[in-house]
């Protein structure tokens, strides 16, 4: 004889973006964004400076933001944004792992870079970002993109105690340093004119020794070095005890040092990253009233991240 069973009543599939704890409590899923890593100042992976870019940003809170900046630990992370100002044709956010930056070099080009490959058209023949620095230009130049340097937010000459500091730090004499000049327009760079190309590779810092600096430190290739390039650039960042890769602000505050100096022509390559085995190259042109800073960017990684 047969005999019926209670079996339980079936639950009904989660929807609308939610799942269910063991709890069966409906819990939201973390909103995804498209997030892409690229590598830039290069046209070879893993040669230049990676980049983290979260786009269609808007929303995610603060903290959020600098949280995911310090997760990914690279120089810096991005996150693209609709523009406030009617003449940008975005806005970029870019964090490093301990604070936001109103402006640096290479998340511009890589911001940029991930914002046409997205679809993005821009309102003129310029690409238009905004950032804490205000608007920058960006031109296409074949398959390199490039900005127009800002204006430095400090310039002039290092007093003296300050370079007695840092030729300390750097282990060399102070006779070494053959130029000296604050070229910050938002990181803090203080730039450093050496003899030759030799010389910057052969540097090791005492970061400990250098806490209150950023400094960039520059060198002119000879012809022993080669024509790939002109100049030799580091940069090193002793808060973090580290070198940062490849380095569009330095780089672009250098520039603007150097070519207002005469001490570089006004249309050169800058190589930066090779004791850390990298082959970065930027490409530096004054055009006009304009020093124009770029280089290739491409990507590396490519997919969904939920913050």
């Amino acid at each position: 004889m047969s005999r019926s069973r209670n079996f339980p009543s079936p639950q009904p599939l989660p929807v609308n973006g939610e799942r269910e704890s063991s709890q069966h409590e409906k819990v939201r899923a973390v909103p995804q964004f498209s997030f892409r890593q690229v590598d830039v100042f290069t046209a070879t992976p893993l040669k230049g400076n990676p980049l983290a870019v979260v786009r269609d940003a808007d929303g995610i809170p603060d903290a959020t933001m600098a949280a995911f900046g310090n997760w990914t630990n690279l120089s810096e992370t991005t996150f693209l944004l609709k523009p406030t100002h009617p003449d940008a044709d975005y806005r970029v956010r870019i964090f490093t792992p301990e604070r936001e930056l109103p402006f640096a070099g290479h998340p511009t080009l890589g911001s940029c870079h991930v914002w046409l490959s997205s679809g993005g058209k821009p309102k003129t023949d310029y690409v238009v970002q905004e950032c804490g620095a205000g608007l920058i230009r960006i031109r296409r130049d074949g398959d390199r993109l490039a900005f127009a340097a800002p204006p430095l937010k400090r310039s002039g000459a290092v007093d003296e105690a300050s370079l007695v500091t840092i030729a300390k730090g750097l282990g060399i004499p102070r006779a070494a340093i053959k130029g000296a000049q604050w070229a910050d327009n938002g990181p803090g760079w203080v730039a450093i004119l050496l003899g030759s190309r030799a010389e910057v590779l052969a540097l090791k810092p005492d970061y400990q020794s250098l806490l209150e600096f950023r400094i960039g430190v520059v060198g002119p290739w000879s012809a022993a070095d080669g024509n790939e390039a002109q100049f030799e650039v580091r940069a090193l960042i002793p808060p973090r005890s580290t070198e940062d890769p490849v380095t569009g602000s330095l780089n672009a505050g250098v520039a603007q040092w150097l070519i207002g100096a005469g001490i570089a022509p006004d249309r050169y390559i800058a190589s930066q990253g090779t004791v850390l085995g990298r082959a970065g190259r930027v490409y530096v042109e004054r055009a006009g009233d304009d020093i124009w800073v770029g280089g290739q960017t491409v990507t590396c990684i490519e997919g969904k991240v939920e913050l």
